[in-house]
């Protein structure tokens, strides 16, 4: 039997859209094993009732994905899943189901991709890096799709870095995330994200988080997006209030992220509330980043 944890992740971090994301220290887990024939998928944890227990699954399309790339063919397969990773919250669920599959389905076949490899088929899957890059990957990571080709550079969290994350009791799918961006920004919108994501980037880079409440700051997303989280703009301030160095939407939502080196429990307290007043359940974590990806336990 293979037994697969691979880790949530944040994507963008603000400006970085599309481009950026950090794994975090909560994990699904993909068991597989080879049977005599058929396929049994079981499910436990966060999503269990919603996802697919058949051909639909999207760790099974996954591990098709990789068996077709070596030229594999099991007789059958056990494919046992356990989320921690909270459904449809910007938390890379899809990332880890289709990372988790990957990896599991490499390692039964014999290991014959290598992790670059292996990303490009995650990419194809999820259609942008930002997600897969870290869950594989581990660490931050500033990546860029050319072609058929994906260039990227890791980055070691900064010490001391933790996320306080809020994640609403309700779900959002990227597909309708997506739908409320524009078709253009306008060229200052453009030159602004890009000095951000600079900074920002420099910033987790060198260690220096004095800075990270202006590098943080977006245009090219969350400003379309706050109508689809209630509260978003508030959470955002009294996140600030209570010491946060950098507050984001995370992925494509509804989760709310604060980074932060001091304060979490204040920090916590104060976007819990803020979501309370809008009529909005949330779950509290504080994670820390993981500088490793998937693994194989």
């Amino acid at each position: 039997m293979v037994c697969i944890k691979v880790p949530a992740t944040t994507a963008n971090l603000g400006p970085g859209f599309d481009c950026l994301g950090m794994a975090l220290k909560l994990y699904n887990t993909v068991e597989m094993e080879e049977i005599g024939n058929g396929l049994c998928i079981e499910v436990e944890g966060d999503g269990k009732s919603g996802i697919p227990t058949d051909e639909e699954n999207i760790v099974y399309k996954a591990v098709l994905k990789v068996f077709k790339a070596v030229g594999y063919v099991p007789k059958g397969l056990k494919i046992k899943l356990k989320n921690d990773i909270p459904l449809c919250r910007g938390l890379g669920s899809s990332a880890a189901a289709i990372v988790g599959g990957i990896v599991a389905a490499n390692v039964l076949s014999g290991k014959k991709l290598d992790k670059y490899e292996m990303l490009k088929l995650a990419n194809q899957m999820e259609g942008h890096p930002d997600n897969v890059a870290p869950a594989l990957l581990g660490g931050i990571i500033i990546s860029t799709v050319m072609k058929d080709d994906i260039e990227y550079v890791k980055i070691k969290p900064p010490a001391g870095l933790k996320a306080v994350v809020a994640v609403p009791d309700f779900q959002l799918s990227t597909k309708l995330a997506r739908e409320v961006l524009p078709k253009g920004v306008p060229f200052e919108d453009a030159v602004f994200n890009v000095s951000r994501v600079s900074l920002l980037i420099a910033c987790l880079y060198s260690g220096d988080l004095s800075k990270i409440k202006f590098a943080v700051e977006d245009r090219l997303h969350q400003n379309y997006r706050i109508k689809l989280v209630p509260g978003m703009e508030e959470v955002f301030r009294e996140a600030y209030n209570a010491g946060a160095r950098g507050v984001v939407l995370s992925g494509a939502g509804p989760t709310l992220l604060a980074l932060a080196d001091d304060n979490f429990d204040a920090i916590a307290d104060a976007m819990c509330k803020t979501f309370k007043k809008y009529g909005i359940k949330t779950s509290i974590m504080q994670l820390e980043p993981s500088d490793g990806g998937a693994i194989i336990v």
